[in-house]
């Protein structure tokens, strides 16, 4: 009936009005880098809860980007932009967004000062949230996870400091930084060379150096330091025989890990179908810890 349609109006913009009021809200946070000299963003997903909440401590997942991206792609590049504000809610977890630049794999550069993101993000971004928000300020609410570049950085950071995170998840990571078992055209051996120079330099020259900072190196200090894996690639993805590698090595030296191939390439669609996963898998390990913040 005409008259029941203002009503009805009014209703469905009460309801959108609540959604909005109770969905995750996002801040950009300023995190200055002593190491680099200059200041980078990051982008700070905090459940709708945390506004309420105002004693409970949250647990934090530092959620990595790619190669060629910056710290926002999680959120502006799935296909369902609120894919990370649903976990955040779902979870009542802190997803931080760091900034990991374009190449960096978030490893110490030994060319380059400006490029230090293994001592960024460990040595000032953690500090930083912690002492911004309300987190569980030791590696029992910490889990790291990320997509590609990132899935490299989330392995690499969790293997190299054991006593920052108690879990670590990676998607179609980038886990060798060589060029061996990449089908590279000339054009694309130059183009990687010269994006690799400014962050490890020649890897002709320096082939120890690529070597040293590849996740598929570290898998003795995976297995001493026994943190919960999850890792998946899709089979699509030119890097499914990297990951491949990781995964026979993990089992070889007998470290537990979750791996999965599943339908999908190098995208946004699978990294979006994926992230649920994972963020499950480090929820559990959080929850045996006993840091989650009751729904």
């Amino acid at each position: 009936m005409p008259f029941l349609r203002p009503l009805l109006l009014a209703l469905l913009l009460l309801a959108g009005a609540a959604t909005a009021a109770s969905a995750a809200q996002v801040d950009t946070l300023a995190i200055p880098s002593a190491a680099m000299r200059k200041t980078y963003r990051a982008a700070v997903v905090l459940p709708a809860s945390y506004a309420k909440n105002k004693k409970a401590k949250y647990p934090v997942l530092y959620l990595l980007h790619g190669a060629y991206g910056h710290f926002g792609d999680w959120l502006k590049s799935t296909p369902d932009k609120q894919t990370v504000h649903r976990l955040a809610d779902q979870y009542n977890l802190i997803i931080v967004l760091p900034e990991g630049e374009t190449f960096a794999f978030y490893l110490d550069s030994p060319v380059s000062p400006g490029s230090q993101f293994e001592t960024y993000l460990t040595r000032e971004v953690l500090p930083k949230i912690d002492q911004t928000y309300r987190t569980v300020a030791d590696r029992r609410g910490r889990v790291i996870a990320g997509l590609s570049m990132g899935g490299h950085g989330a392995l690499y950071l969790s293997a190299r400091h054991p006593d920052l995170y108690c879990a670590a998840g990676s998607m179609s990571g980038a886990l060798d930084l060589r060029s061996v078992n990449r089908r590279l055209s000339p054009t694309n051996a130059a183009q990687r060379a010269q994006l690799w120079a400014p962050v490890l330099g020649s890897e002709i020259d320096n082939p120890e150096r690529f070597v040293a900072n590849s996740v598929v190196s570290l898998i003795d200090l995976m297995q001493r330091n026994n943190l919960p894996l999850i890792i998946d690639c899709g089979v699509d993805d030119g890097l499914l025989e990297i990951n491949r590698e990781v995964h026979r090595r993990l089992l070889y030296s007998g470290t537990p890990h979750d791996y999965t191939e599943r339908p999908g390439a190098h995208t946004w669609e699978y990294w979006q179908n994926a992230l649920p996963y994972q963020v499950l898998f480090l929820q559990q390990v959080l929850k045996s810890n006993g840091v989650t913040v009751p729904l």
